[in-house]
């Protein structure tokens, strides 16, 4: 049993009143002078002398500010120990973070920015349809575009010189949810959709994954891009009686469905994928979130598991309880750990450039790192394959 509300002594008590306290100290931190430095060199440095800056356009409002804010959180804990130990060869990393809200069109407006400033690269965008806005322009600038948030075939495939990728694709994460619910004896299986490319994802994911069980969709509804207007979706899905229904979605529509869904009658299975957002979930959701499936492409964060999750817990103590322990905090630690690897590679190779990061970036080949393994390489930028299944407890816990 993992429980999220279940600290060692010295660090928060109940997610919610948390979860407010990590918002404000994160507000904090984004308006202070380290992060809203602009790119190039410090004052009196040359260029080769200056930070390395990373351009981040992550949601800060919206529905899903808080997987851009825990992920800026976790990424953040890994670069703030690097710069204290000196930084790479001598010159320090300093995001740059810009508020995209979860829409494409201003997360291309960022992206262009940054890329007029000179960022060295793009990092940790999240979120599917903001990284498919954002990637073109990152290729035809030939600027490195790293983990980001999304587990779409449209940011992987085909594989390209400047995109490497952390986290396991939505097709093996719905291959385990499938799976899972075929050995439950489930068959109808129906799918809410968020209506653009991250739901065109979700949709591919699990046509295919049914295909390998034997299995067809029964059918599917889908809601707009940060809406909560589920209503349509509910009629749509409720009187085709699917025993389960597999949400490619954010958590507050996601949370919104599963009420409305309830009180229409259905009483089968919900599942979701990772970029739901898990704690939120939880904190929403309470009781009634009892048996809600969310597949994970990082070892749970809530105890000292794993040897990633006991990097990242100590790494947050020592911050001084300001990092969400979440899956999105985790999986930015792990992102920003991986972006050092390279960066280190590349500085020992004497070529600390945006051609030398992507060099040493494939030069990582099949290793461990924070106890994690990955495997990189000039043929392979997928970083990890790692998916596990959690459940829902409903007392605010969760089982892995």
């Amino acid at each position: 049993m993992l429980a999220p509300s279940s600290f060692p002594s010295g660090e928060p008590p109940q997610q919610p009143t948390r979860r407010r306290l990590v918002q404000l100290a994160c507000a904090a931190t984004l308006g202070s002078p380290a992060w809203a430095r602009g790119p190039g060199s410090s004052p009196g440095k040359s260029p080769g002398d200056g930070p390395l800056i990373l351009g981040q356009s992550v949601p800060l409002t919206g529905p899903t500010a808080h997987l851009g804010r825990n992920y800026v959180q976790g990424a953040q804990l890994v670069f703030d120990q690097v710069n204290a130990a000196g930084g790479i060869g001598l010159r320090t990393l300093e995001l740059r973070i810009q508020d995209d809200g979860y829409e494409a069109d201003r997360c291309a407006d960022n992206t262009r920015r940054f890329i007029r400033d000179g960022v060295f690269a793009l990092f940790g965008y999240v979120g599917t349809p903001t990284s498919l806005a954002a990637m073109p322009l990152a290729l035809q600038a030939r600027v490195p575009f790293i983990a980001p948030r999304t587990g779409a075939q449209a940011v992987r495939e085909p594989l390209h010189q400047q995109v490497f990728i952390l986290r396991a694709s939505y097709r093996e994460e719905l291959s385990l949810v499938v799976s899972t619910l075929r050995a439950r004896g489930v068959r109808r299986v129906a799918l809410l959709r968020q209506g653009d490319s991250y739901g065109d994802a979700g949709l591919d994911a699990l046509t295919r994954a049914l295909a390998a069980q034997g299995l067809g969709l029964l059918g599917q509804a889908s809601i707009e891009r940060n809406s909560l207007d589920v209503s349509a979706a509910v009629r749509t899905l409720a009187p085709l009686r699917p025993e389960a229904i597999v949400l490619v979605c954010t958590y507050q529509a996601a949370a919104a469905f599963i009420r409305a869904a309830r009180k229409a009658g259905f009483a089968g299975l919900f599942a979701a994928v990772s970029f739901v957002g898990t704690q939120d979930m939880i904190d929403t959701l309470g009781r009634e979130g009892a048996g809600v499936m969310i597949s994970q492409v990082m070892p749970s964060p809530y105890v000292d598991g794993h040897p990633l999750a006991i990097q990242f817990r100590a790494a947050a103590r020592k911050a001084g309880g300001r990092v969400a322990l979440t899956y999105s905090a985790i999986e930015g630690y792990l992102a920003a750990s991986v972006l050092v690897a390279g960066l280190q590679a590349a500085q020992r190779m004497g070529r600390l450039s945006r051609e030398g990061l992507v060099e040493g970036l494939e030069s990582l080949g099949r290793r461990e790192i924070a106890g994690f393994p990955i495997e990189l390489g000039p043929a392979r930028h997928v970083a990890s394959n790692f998916v596990e299944l959690s459940t829902l407890v409903g007392d605010g816990t969760i089982r892995t």
